[in-house]
C-alpha cells in the first residue's frame, strides 16, 4: 500500500525547496526518452508540459487520498496518448520522471519511506488501464 503521507511530504518538500519542478522533470525525461521531445514542438511557452505536470500532482494527490478521479484519469490518459503519438511503454515513463526528478532535488533528504512509496505508487499505477 502506498503510504500517502511520504507522497504528499516529498511533493510539499519539493514545492518549499525547488519551486516548480516542470522543467527539471521534462530534462529528466527527454534524456531518457529524446524521441518524445519532438511530439511537444508546439509548447512554445512550455503551457502544455505545465499542465501535464499539473495533471500528473492532481492524479497523485488524489489517489493517495480520497481516490476519486485518479484511476479513470490515468486510464483516459493513456488512451489519449496513444492518440498523440506516445507509445504506450511510455506512458508511465512520465512518473518515473517525477519521482527520480523528486530523488534527485531532495539528494540527501530523500528518504527510505519515500523511495518505497515512489515504487508503490508507480506499480499501481503502471496497471491502471
Amino acid at each position: 500500500m502506498v503510504d500517502g503521507e511520504a507522497i504528499l511530504g516529498t511533493l510539499q518538500l519539493v514545492a518549499d525547496r525547488h519551486g516548480d519542478p516542470t522543467g527539471a522533470i521534462y530534462q529528466r525525461l527527454f534524456a531518457a526518452h529524446p524521441e518524445l521531445e519532438p511530439l511537444f514542438v508546439m509548447d512554445r511557452d512550455g503551457g502544455v508540459r505545465a499542465s501535464m505536470v499539473q495533471q500528473g500532482f492532481e492524479c497523485i494527490i488524489d489517489y493517495v487520498g480520497p481516490r476519486l478521479v485518479a484511476p479513470q484519469i490515468i486510464a483516459a490518459s493513456r488512451i489519449h496518448h496513444d492518440g498523440y503519438g506516445v507509445p504506450a511503454e511510455r506512458f508511465d515513463d512520465f512518473f518515473v520522471a517525477m519521482r527520480d526528478t523528486f530523488r534527485d532535488l531532495l539528494a540527501r533528504d530523500w528518504s527510505p519511506a519515500m523511495e518505497a512509496s515512489w515504487a508503490e505508487l508507480l506499480r499501481e499505477f503502471a496497471a491502471i488501464r
